[in-house]
C-alpha cells in the first residue's frame, strides 16, 4: 500500500508559526463514525457529522499531520464559480446548483474562521483570470461569454488596472469575479482540525493499513491500533484507490508551485502592485500566480501523472527552473527575489471530467475526483456526505447528487504511464505562450 509522505517542502506548512499536536492513535477504539483523511472533505464531514449527531462519537484520522497533504498544498483559492467545463454546460439549472453549493461552502468555511478566530489570511478578494497571447485571449473571451450568459457579475480590467494590481505588464487581458476567497491553506486546515466539536477526536500520523467488514460495521487497522466503527467516510481522494475503492477511476495529476521569500520594502516599490490577489490562467495549461498578504509571490505550473502519488524529489530542481522562467518573464525588475520553497500537490481527475460523490457500498461514503477545485468542492462534499450518512434528506444533498456523476474507467496503468505524460507534454506545448 502506498502511503502519503511529507517532504518538508510545502511553503504554506513550513511557514506556520506553531503546530498543535493530535497524538498518533495507539489505543484500540470503538466509535460510531470513522472519517479517514483530514483534508477539506474529511474536516467538513467530521464537523458536520458531529453537528448532525451530537451524541455520536466521531474519529478523524490522517496519515500525515493535518495540513501536510493535498489540502494544504494548493494555491489558496476557494472558488465559487463552476469550473469552465461546468460553465459550458447547456443545463443552466445544473450550473446554478454548482454555484449554490460552492457558495454555501465558502460561507461555511468563513463561519468556522470567524467563530474560532482561525488566522489563515482569509479574504473575499475574488479571483482574476488572465491571458497572455492569442490563445489565452480566445479562452478568456469564451469565459466572459459564459459569465454573461449566466448573468454573473465580473469586471474586465484595463491595461492600467492590470498594471496597478499585478505589478506587471505581462498580461494582455484579465477578468475579475468577486465571489471567491483567498486563504493560507495549511493554516486553514490546522485551524479547522484544532476547533472540532467535543465529540470529534483527531489523530494524526495514523495511516490505515486494512479495512475489514464485520457484522456490526468495520474494523480498520492502523499501525498501532484497531478501530471499530459503524460507518466510514473517506476523504482520501487519490488514495481512495489504495483502500480498495475507485482503483480504475481516479487519475492522479500533480501540479507544482514555488513561493518566494517575502518582498522587502524596496522590492515592494519595484513590484508596484497590490497585495492579496490571485490569478488563474484562462488557458488551463498556463501559470497560476498569487500575491499573499505577507508579500510572497507564488508561481504554479507544470503537471505530471502522479502514479506514485507523492512528489519525486529529483524533479524539484527542473520545476524550480521553470517557475523561475515564468517569474522572470513577469517580474524582470525582481530578479533578486529568491524562491524559498518548491513543492508538488496532487489532485484527482477522471477521464470524463465527472466527480464522484456518494455511497460506495453500504455505510462507506466518499467524495473524490475533485477536478482540481478541491477547496469549495471538498468542503461541500464533506458536509453532504455527513448529511447522507446521517439520513438527512436536504435540498443541498439533492443538488450535490445532481451535479455529481460516475467517473469512467481508465485504461490499464501501463498505458496511462505512457499516454498521460505524452498528453501533458502536448498540452504544455500548446499552452507555451501562456506559461
Amino acid at each position: 500500500m502506498i502511503l502519503p509522505r511529507y517532504d518538508r517542502r510545502c511553503g504554506w506548512y513550513e511557514l506556520l508559526d506553531s503546530v498543535s499536536d493530535h497524538p498518533v492513535l495507539t489505543d484500540d477504539i470503538d466509535v460510531d463514525v470513522l472519517v479517514i483523511g483530514a483534508g477539506f472533505v474529511g474536516c467538513a464531514a467530521a464537523r458536520r457529522m458531529a453537528e448532525n449527531r451530537p451524541d455520536d462519537s466521531v474519529l478523524l484520522i490522517d496519515a500525515l499531520k493535518v495540513g501536510q497533504g493535498a489540502s494544504g498544498r494548493n494555491s489558496g483559492f476557494v472558488i465559487d464559480q463552476p469550473h469552465k467545463r461546468d460553465l459550458e454546460s447547456a443545463d443552466e439549472t445544473l450550473k446554478q446548483k454548482i454555484l449554490r453549493l460552492n457558495r454555501v461552502a465558502v460561507e461555511y468555511l468563513e463561519t468556522q474562521i470567524q467563530r474560532f478566530d482561525i488566522d489563515c489570511q482569509w479574504s473575499h478578494a475574488g479571483k482574476y483570470q488572465a491571458a497572455v497571447g492569442t490563445r489565452g485571449i480566445k479562452h478568456l473571451d469564451h469565459y466572459e461569454s459564459l459569465l454573461k450568459k449566466g448573468g454573473e457579475t465580473y469586471h474586465r480590467l484595463t491595461r492600467q488596472e492590470m498594471q496597478d494590481v499585478f505589478g506587471t505588464d505581462f498580461y494582455s487581458a484579465a477578468i475579475h469575479t468577486p465571489g471567491g476567497a483567498l486563504m493560507q491553506p495549511a493554516a486553514l486546515m490546522r485551524g479547522l482540525a484544532d476547533s472540532m466539536p467535543s465529540n470529534v477526536r483527531v489523530a494524526e500520523r495514523t495511516a490505515v493499513s486494512a479495512i475489514t467488514r464485520t457484522s456490526k460495521g468495520f474494523e480498520v487497522r492502523t499501525g498501532k491500533a484497531r478501530i471499530k466503527c459503524r460507518q466510514l467516510i473517506l476523504g482520501t481522494n487519490i488514495f481512495t484507490a489504495e483502500l480498495g475503492y475507485m482503483a480504475d477511476r481516479i487519475l492522479p495529476i500533480m501540479t507544482f508551485a514555488s513561493m518566494t521569500a517575502p518582498l522587502s520594502d524596496e522590492q515592494m516599490q519595484r513590484f508596484g502592485g497590490r497585495l492579496d490577489w490571485g490569478i488563474t490562467p484562462a488557458d488551463h495549461g498556463g501559470t497560476t500566480l498569487r500575491m499573499t498578504q505577507d508579500r510572497r509571490l507564488i508561481v504554479r505550473n507544470s503537471y505530471r501523472y502522479a502514479h506514485d502519488y507523492n512528489t519525486p524529489q529529483a524533479m524539484i530542481p527542473m520545476i524550480a527552473e521553470r517557475h523561475r522562467a515564468a517569474f522572470d518573464a513577469r517580474y524582470p525588475q525582481l530578479d533578486d527575489v529568491a524562491f524559498e520553497y518548491t513543492w508538488g500537490g496532487a489532485s484527482g481527475l477522471s477521464a470524463n471530467f465527472e466527480t464522484y460523490f456518494g455511497e460506495l457500498e453500504h455505510n462507506v461514503f466518499a467524495s473524490c475526483c475533485d477536478q482540481s477545485v478541491g477547496a469549495a468542492r471538498g468542503t461541500i462534499s464533506g458536509m453532504m456526505l455527513a448529511d447522507m450518512a446521517s439520513g438527512r434528506k436536504t435540498e443541498l444533498l439533492q443538488d450535490m447528487q445532481r451535479v455529481s456523476g460516475n467517473p469512467s474507467r481508465l485504461p490499464p496503468k501501463p498505458l496511462l504511464r505512457v499516454g498521460v505524460p505524452l498528453r501533458l507534454a502536448l498540452e504544455r506545448f500548446r499552452s507555451r505562450s501562456e506559461v
